[in-house]
């Protein structure tokens, strides 16, 4: 597939077999509709998995992470149960729907097809060569899919379970999410200028970047973080299973991607040291002063 037209032709093909096979699972088959749409959202994670094999490209996988959540979110507001405030599932909608787009249009804009593929894949593949079918598929595919079904439990909760009415915690919910999601665009463009007009050895530390080091992780933080809120508010009484998401997202961005991200840039970059030193990795701060 030499054109990215092609390419993405064949990720859409890729989603809507996904998602037909998912959805027929969860509207066929009978028991608890959380099991279900866990179930349906692995049958979903094998089909793309098939075509990331036969393609030779896991990244494939990508626009995954932000596809899936609103079309639960349809999916659950549809059985949504009696008492369910229309006004939460209204802000949760505009929150999800905005990082959604969003996230998927800036993939999209900027894979350049089936000759690229994200730089950390072969890595894990290339952990354990003999298993490398299963490496893919559990350390590309499934684990993600787990980690945003955990993220995804408060917008069940908010849907299946929660009664309460709409009220403060849900707007400042609403402010985080749609934040973190501007933080994001803002980022991921500040980001794309930048690399365009790079001079060799040039290092990233302007504007949001100038104040954290990953500010389109932060913005990804926040974003789950405003989902649990909306959960907490829609129901209390789960408090301790509707934030594992947002402390699972953390964890994997603090200890993973971070660590990989910044040990890779060292590795090109001798003079990102500094940047290390001087800016903060995670949550937006005023930048250090340089040393002397």
């Amino acid at each position: 597939m030499k054109t990215k037209a092609g390419a993405l032709f064949w990720v859409l093909i890729a989603y809507v077999l996904a998602c037909g096979a998912g959805y027929f699972y969860l509207t066929q088959m009978a028991g608890d509709l959380l099991l279900r749409s866990f179930i349906a959202d692995v049958i979903a994670t094998f089909v793309v998995f098939v075509f990331s094999r036969f393609f030779r490209n896991s990244s494939f996988y990508d626009p995954y992470w932000s596809v899936i959540p609103p079309l639960f979110l349809l999916v659950w507001w549809y059985e949504h149960a009696p008492g369910a405030s229309v006004g939460r599932y209204t802000l949760m909608s505009l929150v999800v729907w905005y990082w959604a787009i969003r996230l998927t249009w800036n993939w999209a804009k900027h894979w350049e097809g089936l000759a690229h593929e994200d730089w950390r894949y072969p890595l894990v593949r290339g952990r354990y060569p003999r298993i490398s079918g299963l490496s893919d598929f559990f350390g590309i595919h499934f684990f993600p899919t787990v980690q945003v079904f955990l993220g995804m439990l408060p917008l069940y909760a908010a849907t299946q379970l929660g009664t309460a009415p709409l009220r403060w915690l849900d707007w400042v919910a609403f402010v985080l999410g749609m934040g973190a999601a501007t933080i994001q665009l803002v980022s991921d463009r500040q980001l794309h200028r930048f690399i365009a007009t790079r001079e060799p050895g040039q290092i990233m530390d302007r504007g949001l970047w100038g104040w954290s080091r990953h500010p389109n992780y932060f913005g990804e933080v926040l974003f789950w973080f405003s989902v649990a809120l909306f959960g907490l508010s829609a129901y209390p009484a789960g408090w301790w299973w509707e934030i594992i998401g947002f402390v699972a997202m953390t964890a994997m961005f603090v200890f993973v991607s971070i660590p990989f991200m910044d040990k890779r840039s060292l590795e090109r970059r001798p003079g990102y040291q500094d940047v290390m030193d001087r800016v903060s990795m995670l949550v937006p701060l005023p930048p250090k002063k340089r040393a002397g």
